[in-house]
């Protein structure tokens, strides 16, 4: 998805943080207080309602379907490693009101198809602080930073899936917008089960960079990325991929897109380069890593379970996909380590611009569950060479490494979750770049016993951030605290 720092919107606020220093956590508390005291009531009643009337049935686990991915094609089988499970039509010609958490409503059935109707909803407030700062870039230029202070209806997915005509061919159709950047898209897949072993897919997809995109969203320890991640992922384009699991418990995706992030592009814009990527993943002590392959052990696994992967992807010329004389470039995925994109004029060298470049990420994760704790870390390298511009440039290629560690744990079991996480960006020192790094902690609370609904609260401090972005947690070169709390439903 595109990481575009975008003007703040100019809402006044009643409450303004730099008049009171001293009351900094005021608004993160009173949406805190908010929250907790219209949503803890709910779940004892709902279990009370439950024995008296036995009218609402326990929120367990949804099994895990090869249909359920969201707005990837071939998505959830990439991640769970779940062996694929068809519904039966027979002697069901209609049905109508099945509900699965985590993948919706079935509102029609049929022996030639049927539809599910699901979505994902989030509402957050973000403070970024100080509210006024600046950043000195790589080449000794200060830039001003535009933090926020905002209560945003952030994020609205709605996702139309089902099979069509057999049970092999599915369908996923999705409806995307982010009120934050005013984006809406309508975008899909189709895939077709040949065997275990292979699944092919065509429709939007993510470029196989680091795990996160294989499929977890929107099941992580917060609602967006920590800030390793968001900075050296590739994005989401058109293509088509192949996945399955090789032997068991050994799973493979390799993908072909028209380029490393496509939304926002016109046709016309895309040159004939293609993007190229595939990962590997193996779960060797119980074939799986929760629904999704979440993060955070909601499900308290008896068993430890295992993930270890690796990622890869590349495109010899990513373009900037405007001509020179529009400053901004079309392309917004890449970013250099101090937080400007690498296709906007100036970004290496003053009055120069960068045309296409090559790009390349290999990644390695691991990933631990046992009874509600959870660990993971992975680290990235991400080469950007064969730089062509407008103008000479002073470095020939650039080599940036980051890693991340996330862990968790429920002292109240499938209710209150407490996580820390520190990310960690290592610029390449030879071409002036250098060392950003955070360090944050939060607590997620699900009142319902299912993890699909929950309210979550988060302190990040950061110095000097790397990537920017209205979607995620971050602005450019930030060095301060970031309060955010945020709600969130899945269903």
């Amino acid at each position: 998805m595109i990481d575009t720092c975008y003007d703040r919107y100019g809402i006044p606020f009643w409450y303004r943080v730099s008049a009171r220093p001293r009351s900094l956590f005021m608004p993160l508390a009173t949406c805190v207080a908010l929250i907790l005291s219209n949503v803890i009531p709910l779940g004892p009643a709902l279990r009370a309602q439950e024995k008296s009337t036995g009218s609402i049935a326990p929120q367990a686990e949804a099994p895990i379907r090869a249909d359920s991915g969201m707005t990837i094609a071939g998505q959830n089988s990439s991640t769970s490693g779940a062996p694929v499970r068809v519904d039966s039509t027979d002697d069901v010609p209609v049905a109508y009101n099945e509900f699965d958490p985590g993948r919706g409503y079935q509102v029609a059935k049929a022996p030639i198809g049927d539809l599910w109707i699901s979505g994902y909803v989030v509402w957050r407030y973000i403070n970024q602080l100080p509210p006024t700062q600046s950043y000195t870039d790589h080449l000794g230029r200060v830039n001003p930073i535009d933090t926020r202070n905002d209560l945003q209806w952030h994020r609205i997915m709605i996702h139309f899936r089902g099979f069509a005509y057999t049970p092999k061919l599915t369908y996923v159709l999705t409806v995307w917008n982010v009120m934050s950047t005013l984006d809406m898209y309508i975008i899909g897949s189709l895939s077709y089960r040949f065997h275990r072993s292979f699944n092919l897919s065509v429709g939007l997809d993510a470029v196989p960079g680091t795990r996160s995109l294989m499929g977890s969203h929107p099941l992580w320890l917060a609602n967006d990325r920590v800030m390793a991640d968001d900075f050296i992922r590739s994005g989401f384009s058109s293509g088509i991929s192949a996945n399955g699991e090789i032997v068991p418990g050994f799973f493979y995706k390799v993908v072909v897109n028209n380029n490393l992030s496509q939304i926002g592009l016109k046709v016309s814009q895309l040159t004939r380069d293609l993007a190229v990527g595939g990962t590997l993943w193996w779960m060797p002590t119980t074939g799986e890593f929760g629904p999704r392959g979440a993060y955070g052990d909601w499900e308290s696994h008896e068993k430890l379970a295992t993930r270890f992967g690796v990622c890869a992807s590349g495109m010899h010329n990513e373009d900037r996909y405007n001509p020179v004389s529009t400053p901004s470039p079309g392309s917004t995925q890449i970013r250099l380590a101090d937080s400007r994109l690498l296709f906007e004029t100036g970004a290496l060298a003053d009055s120069v611009t960068v045309l296409s470049a090559a790009f390349r990420i290999l990644s390695f994760d691991a990933g631990f569950k046992y009874q509600g704790f959870f660990f993971q870390t992975e680290f990235s390298t991400r080469w950007l060479s064969n730089f062509q511009a407008n103008g000479p440039l002073p470095v020939g290629s650039i080599v940036d490494r980051t890693f991340y560690i996330q862990a968790a744990f429920f002292p109240i079991p499938k209710t209150l979750e407490l996580y820390a996480a520190t990310s960690h960006v290592f610029g390449d020192t030879r071409s002036g770049f250098g060392h950003s790094y955070e360090y944050l902690g939060g607590m997620n609370f699900y009142p319902f016993d299912q993890r699909y609904f929950r309210v979550n609260a988060q302190v990040i401090s950061v110095t000097r951030s790397s990537t920017s972005s209205v979607f995620g947690f971050y602005v450019g070169g930030q060095t301060g605290t970031t309060l955010s709390v945020a709600t969130s439903l899945f269903f």
